[in-house]
C-alpha cells in the first residue's frame, strides 16, 4: 500500500470507532470500492455535520457516536439550508462552493444508503425518510469555468524553462547576504529543481510524486511507475511517461541523493529531506513539496503557482501536441470531461501563437 493510503487508512481506523453504528456500516459497505483517502474525507464531513447537529440542538447526543438514526429521519429542509449557510459563513475558514457541494454530496451518499440499500431485521429501510433526496446540489465547476479561473496563472512556453532556470541559479543570486537561506538553498537546489522539472515534464500529482521510489524510475524508457489516484488496487503501479527534458535533472539528483541526504539502505523513497533533529533522510511529505514550490514561485513573481498549477502547466502544453484522450491517459483522469479544461485553455494559447506567427511573418516580409 502506498504511503499516503497507509496514513489515511490509519486515520480512518482511528476515527471510525467514534462514529455512530450506521456510519460505520456505510463505510464498511464502501470500503471495497473507495480508497482510504476518499473514506477519510467522508468521515471528516460526517464529523462536521454531527457536531453541527449537536450544537444546534437537533440531537440530544453527548458524543458523535450517540447521534441517533431517528434524529436524521426528522431533519427538515430548513435544517439542511441552515447547515449549508453554516458551511459558507460561520466557520473560521469559510468553505468555497466546491467544498460545500462535496460535503453535501457526502451526506446525500450516506442518506441514500440508509434509505435505499441498508435494511433492518424486518427488511425495511433503516431510514424511512430521506431529507437529502430533496436537496439540489449544483455542479460547481464546468471545464470552461475552471479554464477561465486558470487563465494567466500557469507557466506557458518559455516560462517553463525560465522558472527552472530561476530555481537552479537566479534564486540563489537573490539570497546574497543571507547565509542561512543560502545554505539551505545550496543544500537542496538540485533536489528542488529535479522535483519541479519532473512535475513540469510528466504532469504527476503531488501524491503520486510523494509515493515514488527510486526503483519506480526507468530512465532508458522515460517511464515512472505510480499509484494512480482513484485506483484502489495496491498491487499495480501505472506506467507514466516523462519527457526527455527531465533526465538530466533526475541524473543530477540521483548522483547525490544517497550522500547528501544520508539515505539509509531501507529508505526507498525517491525524494528525501532531513527533518530537524534527524541524522538520516526520509520521504518528503506533500506539505514540504507544496511549500517548496510556493517559496520559489513567490520570488519568481508568480505567487499563485502551486504544485497543481505546475501540473496544469504541463497538461496545457502537452494538449497542444496531443489529443484529449492521450492527455487524459497521461494525467490519469477518470473521465475525458475533466481533461476538457485544457481544450478551453489551449484555445487562447493557440490563438496567441497564430498571432505571433502572423506578426513574425509580416516582419520577415518587410526585411
Amino acid at each position: 500500500m502506498n504511503i499516503i493510503k497507509m496514513k489515511d487508512r490509519e486515520e480512518l481506523d482511528a476515527k471510525l470507532p467514534a462514529m455512530p453504528w450506521y456510519i460505520e456500516q456505510f463505510i464498511h459497505y464502501k470500503l471495497p470500492d473507495l480508497s482510504p483517502s476518499s473514506l477519510v474525507e467522508y468521515i471528516r464531513d460526517y464529523e462536521t455535520f454531527l457536531k453541527w447537529m449537536m450544537s444546534e440542538g437537533l440531537s440530544s447526543a453527548g458524543t458523535l457516536k450517540e447521534v441517533q438514526l431517528g434524529e436524521l429521519e426528522v431533519l427538515k429542509m430548513e435544517s439542511i439550508d441552515n447547515y449549508r449557510m453554516f458551511l459558507s459563513t460561520y466557520k473560521p475558514e469559510r468553505n468555497n462552493r466546491t467544498t460545500i457541494s462535496r460535503k453535501l454530496s457526502s451526506l446525500r451518499s450516506l442518506f441514500h444508503y440508509l434509505s435505499q440499500i441498508a435494511e433492518d431485521d424486518d427488511f425495511y429501510p433503516l431510514l424511512k425518510r430521506n431529507v437529502m433526496a430533496k436537496v439540489s446540489i449544483k455542479r460547481t465547476h464546468k471545464p470552461k469555468d475552471t479554464a477561465a479561473k486558470l487563465e494567466g496563472k500557469l507557466l506557458q512556453e518559455e516560462e517553463i524553462s525560465e522558472f527552472l532556470a530561476y530555481v537552479k541559479v537566479y534564486y540563489g543570486e537573490e539570497l546574497a547576504g543571507n547565509k542561512q537561506a543560502m545554505y539551505a538553498y545550496e543544500l537542496n537546489k538540485i533536489r528542488d529543481a529535479c522535483i519541479i522539472s519532473f512535475i513540469l515534464h510528466s504532469g504527476l500529482r503531488v501524491s503520486e510524486l510523494v509515493n515514488l521510489n527510486v526503483e519506480d524510475i526507468d530512465l532508458k524508457k522515460k517511464l515512472c511507475y505510480v499509484y494512480r489516484k482513484g485506483k484502489n488496487d495496491d498491487t499495480f503501479k501505472t506506467p507514466v511517461y516523462f519527457r526527455h527534458d527531465a533526465i538530466d535533472d533526475l541524473n543530477n539528483y540521483l548522483g547525490l541523493r544517497e550522500m547528501r541526504y544520508k539515505a539509509p539502505r531501507r529508505e526507498k523513497a525517491l525524494f528525501l529531506a532531513i527533518a530537524n533533529g534527524k541524522n538520516e533522510g526520509s520521504r518528503m511529505t506533500k506539505r514540504a513539496i507544496q511549500a517548496m514550490v510556493i517559496k520559489y514561485a513567490k520570488r519568481f513573481g508568480k505567487p499563485y503557482l502551486s504544485v497543481h498549477k505546475l501540473r496544469h502547466s504541463f497538461a496545457t502544453d502537452y494538449y497542444l501536441q496531443n489529443d484529449i484522450y492521450k492527455t487524459q491517459e497521461q494525467l490519469g483522469h477518470a473521465s475525458p470531461e475533466t481533461t476538457q479544461i485544457y481544450a478551453h485553455l489551449t484555445d487562447k494559447t493557440m490563438a496567441e501563437a497564430i498571432d505571433r506567427r502572423n506578426k513574425e511573418g509580416k516582419t520577415d516580409e518587410r526585411d
